[in-house]
């Protein structure tokens, strides 16, 4: 049988695909506006912010990748160094990455912060170029009183040349700057990323799988089933991740394509929400209406019409010989499970009614481990 894995590096959060979905407009706008200033002589300083999984860095990267491919400006090439704050997280530590990049390699002790410099702009010489410095997670380097970020926004005054930056956080990190380096990033050099909506996840999954799966092994239900998994947050990095997880688990099992129950594998292998404490903390209701979803959803299918669950859930309250609830009180236990976090319920819409789906953990394991509190119970009754 073929692999559903067939490129799984482009499913890496250090990948940048050839395209930004839905990011297509910031790439261009931020990218026209260095290339506006350099062209023109001048540096620019870009700080993007935006929530854990909406595309920042990789933003930030596609922005040096397109501006290298525009080429030389003033016959000067345009080259991005890029650091990450986590791992470098001072002025010192900050400069010596910035010396590798030019080719200069101190050791890393025994020179303080103006040698650094001083052997920074000698380095800088010897390859003019409009230079890029992308400070990923800078909050970091902030949380240290940094002085770094205000020589590099003075790059021409100081002697080191022509250097932009481009600075990523999850929050604001400005006002925790000095007056002289936040007054760089005025309001037209900030830039905070909205938060992707489900359509947004859909349209980046059905991408990514594009690249990463072999055609055929995956349905638009299984994509729209991880893009509503990853929605609360708008997390497009999690999505992947689901994604990733939920071929791993198909590849594993020897199945032809990703099916629901590889996606439910996969969501519960990464942030469990239905343990079996809680299954434990169920009244014999829920667990019904819970054991009736489940069984509604063995196959292919992510989710199933509430009506459909229902005259399963009579059927199995029969079957171990408990008397049905009424529909106030089903609904009741749906909307209750359903802000446990156990459940998803998608409302009706014109042509369709109301659909329940359950994506914490495989629908078959679910199965069998209420049945088997109930056989337990029965066994002890006996």
């Amino acid at each position: 049988m073929s692999s559903i894995l067939v490129a799984e590096e482009t499913l890496d959060p250090n990948f940048v695909p050839p395209r930004l979905v839905r990011r297509d407009a910031e790439l261009a706008l931020i990218v026209g506006r260095y290339r506006s200033a350099l062209s023109k002589g001048l540096t620019y300083h870009q700080f993007l912010t935006g929530g854990i999984g909406s595309g920042k860095t990789a933003l930030a990267r596609k922005v040096a990748q397109e501006l290298a491919r525009i080429g030389p400006l003033n016959r000067r090439p345009i080259l991005t160094h890029y650091v990450n704050c986590w791992r470098r997280s001072n002025d010192r530590l900050v400069l010596l990455e910035l010396l590798r990049a030019v080719g200069v390699y101190l050791p890393d002790k025994g020179y303080g912060v103006p040698d650094m410099l001083d052997t920074l702009e000698q380095g800088l010489r010897k390859t003019p170029a409009h230079r890029i410095v992308l400070l990923d997670e800078v909050g970091a380097l902030v949380r240290q009183e940094t002085r770094l970020i205000y020589l590099l926004t003075r790059s021409g005054e100081v002697g080191l040349g022509s250097i932009s930056l481009l600075m990523v956080s999850p929050e604001d990190v400005l006002p925790y700057l000095d007056a002289a380096s936040r007054s760089s990033f005025g309001s037209t050099h900030r830039l905070a990323l909205p938060r992707y909506e489900a359509e947004d996840l859909v349209e980046i999954l059905s991408y990514r799988a594009g690249l990463a799966l072999r055609p055929g092994s995956y349905s638009p239900d299984v994509i729209e089933q991880i893009a509503s998994l990853a929605a609360p947050t708008g997390d497009a990095r999690f999505a992947l991740e689901l994604l990733q997880g939920a071929a791993r688990y198909a590849e594993e099992s020897g199945s032809a394509e990703v099916e629901p129950e590889h996606v439910r594998s996969s969501k519960g292998s990464m942030m469990p929400t239905l343990s079996e404490a809680k299954l434990e903390a169920l009244g014999d209701a829920d667990l019904l209406i819970l054991l009736a979803l489940s069984r509604s959803l063995r196959g292919p299918r992510t989710r199933t019409p509430t009506g459909r669950v229902r005259q399963s859930y009579a059927s199995v309250a029969e079957e171990y010989g408990r008397a049905p609830v009424s529909r106030v009180t089903f609904w009741r236990a749906v909307r209750s499970l359903e802000l446990e976090g156990v459940i998803q319920v998608e409302p009706s819409t014109p042509g369709r009614p109301s659909r329940l789906g359950m994506d914490e953990v495989p629908a078959g394991l679910l199965t069998t481990l209420i049945e088997e509190r109930f056989s337990a119970r029965r066994r002890r009754k006996s």
